[in-house]
């Protein structure tokens, strides 16, 4: 028998290798929502087309949205290799959608009329909720695009400064081609806005366990429409890099970057720029925006275990203990998680809070395009 309709945000994960499989099990699950939207986070391992035909025929009518991961949040914790999901109960939530297409193309004015009719399909949905409905945007794009912050930027200006967060989506750190759910298929080069719609309490978040140093660099050769650092302080980028954190001679790996990143800072306030890999001309690609004259401060981190656990603790503050929280998680930081062995911990702390997310190739932030960090929506009880 079917489980009896509940009004409560329902999560799942499979580790299931069969795509059928693995959707029907979720099915077993998500379907007591009597869902009005369903948001799945699935590994790059997946035979995607058979995920999404799955998806189509156990769930006819209702929307899917999602992305391929380098790493999931499920209500286990961390896993690899594995989809999570988690429905929307019709009633307490409504879904707005719409889909960017060559978002490597994409130009500041291509946000507004897509936005525009998006918001007015929200606003009218609102209406019927009640005079508590609020919106809350997420965004879903393509890793790999090398836009994200032209495209945030625009879409936090055409939202009217909506609250807005999501991820880039990735591949299982193969920086090989990145995928978007939506409309029943699985889209590269693409990008996913929903505007939620919803009568409970929520808050959007960013987190980081990075506080600088005084050891600074800076950039003076790259070419930021690619990403790519090529000199710093008039030396090779990764020698220079190396020498600055005290690893000269040493292979950069991504357990090197995500150990010792970099901030910038903007606004009184340091952010990360993540190093993605090394190239073999000793030029840095870098996950987010870089140019000619920035200033790089080496950053050194906090407990993470313990700085998760207090970013909860702040949110249930707020707005009560949440029923969900929808989390975008910086790859690195899984990988920084790996190497000190406090992987199964953190899981813990994220299984507790009734996380649901991803491993992501960058994080959005209201108008900001971040790294190495942790952003969400946090959704408390009816």
């Amino acid at each position: 028998m079917p489980p009896m309709p509940t009004r409560s945000l329902v999560r799942a994960c499979t580790h299931l290798a069969d795509p059928a499989a693995a959707i029907d099990e979720l099915h077993n699950s998500l379907t007591a929502a009597d869902p009005a939207l369903i948001v799945l986070f699935c590994s790059s391992h997946y035979d995607l087309s058979a995920v999404a035909a799955s998806l189509r025929a156990r769930f006819p009518g209702v929307p899917a949205i999602g992305c391929t991961t380098s790493g999931e949040l499920t209500p286990l914790g961390y896993m690899d290799g594995s989809i999570t999901a988690v429905a929307f109960p019709r009633g307490d939530f409504a879904a707005s959608i719409t889909r960017f297409d060559h978002v490597s193309r994409f130009e500041m004015g291509d946000a507004k009329p897509k936005v525009r009719d998006l918001l007015a399909e929200a606003e009218d949905t609102a209406i019927e909720m009640g005079p508590d409905a609020r919106h809350v945007a997420l965004f879903l794009v393509d890793g790999l695009c090398v836009k994200e912050e032209l495209i945030i930027s625009a879409l936090h200006d055409a939202l009217g400064g909506l609250p807005l967060i999501g991820g880039s989506a990735g591949d299982d750190m193969r920086f090989e081609a990145t995928h978007v759910l939506h409309d029943g298929e699985f889209h590269v080069d693409a990008g996913v806005l929903l505007i939620l719609t919803t009568t409970r309490p929520f808050k959007v978040f960013r987190n980081q366990h990075f506080v600088h140093t005084d050891q600074k660099m800076v950039v003076t050769q790259a070419d930021p429409t690619r990403r790519i650092v090529t000199e710093i302080n008039a030396e090779p980028a990764a020698r220079e890099y190396a020498r600055m954190v005290g690893l000269e001679g040493e292979p950069l790996t991504p357990m090197i970057f995500a150990s010792y990143p970099v901030v910038v800072r903007v606004g009184g306030e340091y952010y990360v720029r993540s190093i993605q890999k090394v190239n073999e001309d000793e030029s840095l690609t870098f996950f987010c925006a870089i140019d000619e004259g920035i200033v790089l401060t080496v950053a050194t981190g906090v407990d993470i275990v313990r700085n998760l656990q207090e970013l909860f603790d702040r949110l249930t503050v707020e707005i009560g203990k949440p029923d969900l929280i929808l989390g975008f998680d910086c790859v690195f930081r899984s990988l920084e998680l790996e190497q000190k062995q406090l992987k199964q911990a953190a899981s813990k702390v994220l299984a507790s809070q009734n996380v649901v997310g991803f491993c992501t190739y960058g994080e959005q932030f209201n108008a900001m395009h971040v790294n190495q960090t942790f952003t969400g929506l946090a959704i408390g009880a009816r």
